[in-house]
């Protein structure tokens, strides 16, 4: 089969991504084998395009998210059939879904509805997830005492999926921060209460709108560096959750108000073999909310066939932090 694959670590200018044929992938008694018909476009992938490189003489496929249909299904993989239209996350241990097919496990998958196109279905998965671990934790709403949530880049994916999340599912507060006009428009439009801009003083600009404090933080990017502002802005004993955090990060302004930090990684319960099918539970429950019309598909840019020309195309915009919602690939 054809997959988009590369050997070196390498950037953008120097894009060395090409469309090979590698070998179709191998059940295990629980997967799921996939063809892919789209996949979402995520900041971390164009991460991990620049910096991590193959084992020598192999080559890497990279890919989080998708939306297909089942081909084959393993012995032990319960509740799906052949001919089912899912969508899902891979797994950063095995290949990836910039591919014609996919192995994944059956517990991180869900059925997409029949309102929902491939397209629309591949840009919710990681963005989805993602919110709703750092959100809700080990249950489906917020922590007691959150009633105030601030999240650093609500014009992604993940601060996106955030907002309705919370604006549906909470009667939280909720303001983002973003600093283009453009960018302002849509968290507006996706129900934000407020919107700051991160390039200028956050909490002066909460403090003008009438916030003194929030009860925790979704940041989404930037987190080491803005650390300081986020202390700032949190009440003592609030919370910060973080999914950027990928270098050193000097804990201390945080220690003066008790703050909790949670991290947040959305293959943490494929890596550790833990409530694995809780991840297909959370996606079900997205898809749900799309077809009750409280959660919208976030598939702002729409881009055609396996390629290497269209994924470099994809990283350009990803890569540009000037776009909103989420490039989606359609083969």
């Amino acid at each position: 089969m054809k997959a988009l694959a590369y050997q070196q670590a390498h950037p953008l200018d120097a894009f060395a991504m090409e469309l090979v044929d590698v070998a179709e992938p191998r059940l295990r008694d629980a997967d799921l084998l996939v063809e892919v018909r789209a996949v979402g476009i995520n900041p971390g992938e164009a991460g991990v395009r620049r910096t991590r490189s193959a084992e020598p003489g192999g080559r890497l496929v990279l890919g989080w998210e998708f939306a297909g249909v089942v081909r084959a299904v393993g012995p032990a993989a319960a509740g799906f059939a052949v001919g089912d239209r899912v969508m899902g996350t891979g797994d950063m241990a095995r290949d990836g879904t910039w591919a014609e097919r996919v192995a994944v496990d059956h517990r991180v998958v869900a059925p997409i509805p029949d309102e929902l196109a491939f397209a629309d279905a591949a840009s919710l998965p990681i963005g989805g997830l993602t919110a709703w671990e750092a959100l809700f934790r080990e249950h489906d709403g917020l922590a007691a005492g959150i009633d105030r949530v601030l999240i650093v880049g609500g014009a992604g994916g993940v601060g996106t999926l955030a907002t309705r999340l919370l604006k549906t599912r909470t009667p939280a507060l909720v303001a983002t921060t973003a600093s283009r006009p453009a960018s302002r428009e849509w968290c507006t439009a996706m129900g934000a209460d407020l919107v700051v801009d991160h390039t200028g003083d956050v909490p002066a600009q909460l403090r003008a709108a009438g916030i003194d404090r929030v009860d925790l933080v979704l940041s989404t990017a930037g987190t080491a560096g803005n650390l300081g502002w986020i202390a700032e802005v949190l009440r003592p004993f609030g919370h910060l959750a973080a999914v950027d955090l990928t270098g050193p990060l000097d804990p201390m302004p945080l220690a003066a108000k008790s703050l909790s930090l949670h991290t947040e990684m959305v293959f943490s319960r494929i890596t550790a073999g833990v409530d694995v099918d809780r991840q297909g539970r959370i996606l079900a429950e997205l898809a749900r909310d799309v077809v009750a019309g409280q959660l919208r598909p976030i598939a702002t840019t729409v881009l055609d066939g396996l390629g290497a020309d269209v994924m470099r195309r994809a990283h350009e915009l990803v890569e540009s932090a000037r776009t909103v919602g989420k490039t989606v690939i359609r083969f």
